[in-house]
């Protein structure tokens, strides 16, 4: 303040400038690492449960498979096929089958390669019959750790390794479950 009450029009003008200039750099910081780096999702369906329950907030490691191969186990999130989905959500899944895997379903297990696979994350045994089925180069077969409650690959196809956003790294939300995703 001035000597007669009056504020600083020359210090409250440079505190809005330099408020201005960190919003703006937060903001561009914060758009440039969601649209390379990573980003924040919110689980909308149970299909993933017992491993993602509704609601969780997880993160995606959006760079990880510049690097790396997508494996078997990783629980990705992904732009659903046209279609499937026209809502434009992301959608969350565990990827089962690998390019050029022979991925079978039948007597409520999951066979890769007619070999079976032991899931301790699964939900419940799946009651339905699938395939066999090879996925394509460049695809994958995901599966919700909730079998019988998940639209997925068995529902409609492999899926594109260009629809896939990222690997989920963490989950943040609720507090009491932080931490990464048990495999």
């Amino acid at each position: 303040m001035g000597g007669n009450g009056m504020y600083d029009t020359k210090k409250t003008g440079r505190f809005i400038m330099d408020a201005l200039e960190v919003f703006v750099f937060s903001f561009i910081l914060l758009w440039g690492l969601q649209a390379t780096v990573a980003v924040a999702r919110v689980i909308p369906t149970g299909s993933m449960l017992p491993t993602i329950q509704l609601q969780d907030r997880v993160i995606v490691d959006k760079i990880s498979y510049k690097f790396s191969e997508v494996k078997r186990g990783d629980v990705v999130v992904f732009r659903p096929p046209s279609n499937v989905d026209q809502g434009g959500t992301d959608w969350v899944k565990r990827v089962i089958g690998l390019p050029g895997e022979r991925v079978e379903i039948r007597d409520g297990e999951v066979f890769i390669n007619e070999k079976e696979l032991t899931e301790p994350y699964e939900m419940e045994k799946p009651n339905y019959k699938f395939g066999p089925f090879v996925v394509q180069k460049g695809s994958y077969f995901v599966l919700g750790d909730n079998r019988n409650n998940s639209r997925d690959s068995h529902y409609w196809g492999e899926l594109s390794n260009q629809n896939i956003v990222g690997k989920v790294f963490i989950r943040y939300w609720p507090l009491d479950h932080f931490g990464p995703l048990a495999k």
